[in-house]
């Protein structure tokens, strides 16, 4: 093999690896945009009293923030719902299934309330709390973890938000 060959292999080489050095640094920069992902439990509202059943439907509600420069999405709200300090049980917010095109996208500076529905069998509770909740006083709190992503990167962040 000519010299000029083996130099023109190991050019293109060195261009393929800084080319994905460079990938994989503008990669990293966006974990610390999303990393600033805000969220609180906004609200959380009995819908459904299902007497029946023994069963009530409560619509929780994140309120989600975005205060850096990189717009994401919301792929999954993992999170325990607590009610009066005591343990409801867990809940999931999911876009898992839809592509990121399809998701809500958090623009810079931009806020947006996700909704799910939170079922709670009477079954799995105490009956004074499953009442205190149709009853109240109410005193929400929510702990998990939110990921979000944009086109480069996946990040998990925990939280802990009262309502």
């Amino acid at each position: 093999m000519a010299l000029q060959s083996k130099i023109t292999v190991y050019v293109a080489l060195a261009g393929v690896l800084a080319m994905m050095g460079g990938i994989i640094y503008y990669a990293s920069l966006g974990n610390v945009e999303l990393e600033q992902v805000e969220i609180e439990l906004q609200s959380v509202e009995l819908i459904n009293n299902d007497t029946i059943n023994d069963k009530i439907k409560l619509n929780v509600t994140f309120l989600v923030k975005n205060p850096s420069d990189t717009t994401f999405t919301v792929s999954v709200i993992d999170y325990n719902l607590y009610n009066n300090g005591v343990l409801l049980g867990p809940g999931k917010y999911s876009t898992e299934d839809v592509s990121m095109p399809g998701r809500a996208s958090f623009f810079p500076d931009n806020e947006i309330p996700l909704s799910n529905i939170f079922v709670l069998n009477k079954a799995n509770i105490e009956s004074e709390i499953f009442n205190s909740i149709i009853n109240g006083p109410n005193h929400f709190s929510a702990e998990g973890k939110i990921i979000t992503q944009n086109t480069w990167t996946t990040i998990e962040k925990e939280f802990k938000s009262r309502f």
